[in-house]
């Protein structure tokens, strides 16, 4: 509560250099994603934690962008250069051995945390200054990478996550099946944001461009 305290006082005193609305709402997320008890279910189901790891990607990350105004900002590196390094940290954090250490401590768990969050920032800032091909071309790109690490997770024929393996009996799922709902997740609705934010950028192209005929 401290946090979320801290930051809305924070939104307050620099509301002249911020856009208070999507400041307000990526509080608001933070504090549902790690006060509200949603923090502590994620370190029994995987399931659970992949939903709050795709949440920190593609709402998060966006609010982020839009509450500081980094749009502005000319990121150095190329659209896919920041689209290889988004989805590799992504990867990188959900594989066994690196999962298991963020699980671990406090430390790792906030270095993966905020990783993850500013990685994703800087790429939908790329993606928002690229013209509409190129930002619709390297979404469907990372829809397409993050739907093969869910598919790889659903069809895994093991639990690959020793942090859930003693925390999923209580409710009423083994830790494979908590896997597999987790590969579901990312397959289906995770990636479904990055369809959609294409669609909306070639959508809006094909208006300005009407537009102006």
């Amino acid at each position: 509560m401290l946090l979320v305290a801290g930051l809305l006082a924070a939104i307050y005193f620099q509301r002249h250099r911020l856009r208070v609305g999507p400041a307000i709402g990526a509080v608001g997320l933070i504090g549902c994603l790690y006060i509200s008890p949603f923090c502590a279910l994620g370190s029994a189901l995987f399931a659970v934690r992949i939903v709050h790891d795709v949440v920190l990607v593609s709402v998060l990350a966006p609010l982020v962008v839009a509450a500081l105004r980094l749009e502005r900002l000319a990121i150095h590196g190329s659209l896919v250069g920041w689209t290889v390094i988004h989805v590799l940290t992504f990867w990188l954090w959900h594989a066994p051995p690196f999962y298991e250490a963020a699980m671990s401590s406090d430390a790792t768990f906030w270095a993966m945390q905020v990783s993850i969050v500013a990685t994703a920032s800087l790429w939908w800032v790329k993606v928002f200054r690229a013209p509409a091909p190129a930002a619709a071309t390297v979404l469907l790109a990372t829809m397409v990478a993050m739907g093969s690490l869910g598919a790889l997770l659903t069809f895994a024929h093991r639990a690959l996550y020793a942090p859930h393996w003693l925390t999923t009996q209580d409710w009423g799922l083994s830790p494979l099946e908590d896997q597999q709902i987790a590969g579901i997740i990312m397959w289906a609705p995770g990636s479904l944001v990055y369809l959609l934010a294409a669609l909306t950028i070639v959508y809006r192209s094909l208006g300005t461009r009407a537009a102006t005929i």
